[in-house]
């Protein structure tokens, strides 16, 4: 009976894990939604802050340059860390989903291109 109530709270647990999870893969594609709205709506990107939505939220130029960022903003990101580089410049009008390993932890971004082709992301 103890073992059949220990499986029972495991699976509740990862159950509401998942549900968490899932909510937060849309909130953080909504922020990413919004703000590549306003840009393509003709908001700078400059105006945007990165700590204004959690996680962050970090504008990027097609071949690099970070516009909005916590720490990078200004740096390029090819030369700061070009295994993250090459899975963002994936982006796509339609938004999508990319993983890649920073600082040896396995990262998820939802990035998304505008119509000026900048690269807004943000992920956990």
């Amino acid at each position: 009976m103890k073992r059949l109530m220990v499986m029972l709270y495991m699976v509740g647990v990862v159950l509401f894990a998942t549900q968490a999870f899932s909510a937060d893969k849309e909130a953080i594609a909504k922020n990413v939604d919004a703000v590549v709205a306003a840009i393509n709506g003709g908001k700078g990107a400059a105006s945007f802050a990165a700590d204004a939505y959690t996680p962050y939220a970090f504008i990027m130029e097609a071949e690099g340059k970070l516009i909005v960022h916590p720490t990078l903003a200004g740096k390029d990101l090819k030369v700061e860390g070009m295994p993250i580089y090459e899975a963002i410049k994936a982006a796509t009008p339609q938004g999508e989903w990319v993983k890649y390993v920073w600082k040896e932890k396995e990262k998820n971004t939802y990035i998304k291109r505008t119509n000026n082709n900048l690269i807004v992301g943000s992920g956990y």
